[in-house]
């Protein structure tokens, strides 16, 4: 029996929530063994796809380990995320899901900044007891995120 497009809505949002409460063992948990995480973006200067990070479930939960040994940004990030659609092929196969996003970093002061606006293309296993995150490309519209963060978007 595969997920319910609420369960695989649900999936993509409690993937933010976790992001938002560095609540990183709760994310990887959400992704398949075979998971991978890419960050895109289109240079129109360079006039192609640019790769800003490409990693597979395991290095992704390493990166996640060290985010508390690192220096970060003043404030938190919160995501706010839309899913457009969810599309199947109508066997047990994986389901498309594009998703449009805002980051916003709050500050000490309680003032919201946009950090980064894109939308998730993400690949869902729908098969199992619960959907699962296969891939995420997190597609970005801005190209300036300032100082960056080790968490992803």
């Amino acid at each position: 029996m595969s997920a319910s497009n609420d369960a695989v809505r649900e999936l993509i949002y409690r993937s933010c929530r976790c992001l938002d409460t560095h609540d990183f063992d709760g994310y990887i948990a959400l992704c398949a063994p075979a998971f991978r995480y890419r960050i895109t973006v289109y240079s129109p200067e360079l006039r192609k796809e640019m790769i800003w990070l490409n990693h597979d479930r395991d290095r992704l939960a390493a990166l996640l380990a060290a985010v508390p040994r690192h220096l970060a940004r003043l404030g938190s990030l919160q995501r706010n995320a839309t899913v457009y659609t969810i599309e199947r092929d109508g066997t047990e196969g994986p389901a498309r899901v594009t998703s449009a996003f805002s980051v916003f970093n709050i500050d000490n002061e309680g003032r919201p900044s946009v950090f980064a606006v894109g939308h998730y293309h993400d690949t869902v296993d729908v098969g199992g007891e619960r959907p699962l995150l296969v891939a995420r490309n997190a597609r970005l519209a801005s190209r300036d995120l300032g100082i960056g963060s080790h968490v992803p978007i």
